[in-house]
């Protein structure tokens, strides 16, 4: 059984000593007594622990307070007023195992740390294995980058509608940020799409090549939802049948080719350029033209990989599309990068995905 008066008698030496040396000694045998009976204490007696170890806090130096933080940080029962101490220290070196491990800080604790303490802090509560959404509201309140970015990328953290809308709208001009929400599972639909249609299509592509199959399928659903929305109609509707014929003809003779399609484009053939990328992809013409006339990109790209097109072919099909949104060089830059990273299967499969859900909605 442990004495209470021993340990106090001990703690009043230490304090009363001037020496360093004697305090971390005092320490390090409170808390290895602790350690050995940790499992056998009951509260009354971890009260008694805490009491010690809190007036050692006060006093001992900065590596003594590391030791401890280290130590107590896992421990399911460890005393909580030295905890609450250490995570609330300044040295963000004491505070940082606590704040990331310790089950003994209760969400108000890490909220009120979160609302006063330095940008490290918040890095460290940000890393914690589960985080509620009263908690992220403040940290992606009043945290800087590198919190908002470890907070997109922990899976164990919940967000609130306005903490989600919060970040989406950092992410419009941070492509990683933009790939890290995009690949969770529980950003809801409407704001997935919210944030793609942000996003570049650089990012895009990226999240379609190297996201999992769930994550994928939302993607792709998203952004069919995007298109529909920034789809706009030219004004005159175009008839396409004259060049379908025209094409199916060019097919039959064996002499529709990228040649071919470069040739329509160059020459503003709309109409036979939109016919021709069609057939190649096995897609409806007024399908294809809904991609032309999108305001992105990234549908026609895909749609000219899966029918494994060359950039230079894409890159002309890019420049003379019938579009209200005239293309930059800058864009077409991006385009070519999009191009490149994402595969060929990739692209078949998103095609294929966007054909499908696009039919469907023809059928309902």
């Amino acid at each position: 059984m442990i004495s209470a008066i021993s340990l106090i008698t001990e703690l009043e030496d230490a304090l009363n000593s001037s020496s360093s040396e004697k305090r971390l000694a005092t320490l390090r045998r409170v808390t290895d007594l602790f350690l050995n009976e940790a499992d056998r204490l009951n509260e009354q007696q971890i009260a008694l622990f805490d009491d010690v170890l809190v007036h050692l806090v006060r006093r001992i130096e900065l590596k003594a307070r590391v030791e401890l933080s280290t130590i107590l940080a896992p421990l399911p029962n460890a005393p909580i007023e030295v905890v609450r101490r250490l995570a609330n220290d300044d040295e963000i070196t004491v505070a940082h195992p606590v704040l990331t491990q310790s089950s003994r800080l209760s969400e108000s604790d890490l909220v009120e740390i979160a609302k006063s303490k330095s940008q490290e802090h918040l890095l460290a509560i940000s890393g914690r294995s589960s985080l509620s959404e009263a908690l992220t509201d403040v940290l992606v309140e009043r945290g800087n980058h590198k919190v908002v970015h470890k907070l997109a990328g922990n899976s164990g953290a919940r967000f609130s509608e306005p903490g989600f809308a919060s970040i989406i709208g950092s992410a419009a001009c941070d492509g990683l940020l933009a790939e890290k929400l995009a690949s969770r599972v529980d950003l809801p639909m409407p704001m997935l799409r919210q944030l793609l249609s942000r996003a570049t299509d650089l990012v895009c592509s990226r999240l379609l090549t190297f996201a999992s199959l769930e994550q994928r399928d939302q993607i792709q659903l998203a952004l069919m939802g995007i298109s529909d929305e920034v789809a706009r109609e030219a004004s005159k509707p175009r008839d396409f049948s004259v060049a379908e014929r025209l094409v199916q003809q060019l097919n039959s003779s064996e002499k529709l080719n990228e040649k071919t399609l470069v040739d329509f484009a160059t020459q503003h053939k709309y109409e036979e350029m939109t016919s021709a990328l069609a057939l190649l992809c096995g897609a409806p013409v007024e399908f294809i033209e809904r991609l032309m006339r999108n305001i992105h990109t990234l549908g026609l790209v895909i749609a000219c990989k899966s029918a494994k097109l060359s950039w230079p072919t894409v890159r002309d099909i890019l420049k003379f599309r019938f579009s209200h949104h005239s293309i930059s060089e800058q864009e077409i830059d991006e385009a070519k990068t999009t191009f490149l990273v994402l595969s060929q299967a990739s692209a078949q499969r998103t095609f294929r995905f966007m054909l499908v859900q696009v039919m469907a909605k023809k059928v309902a």
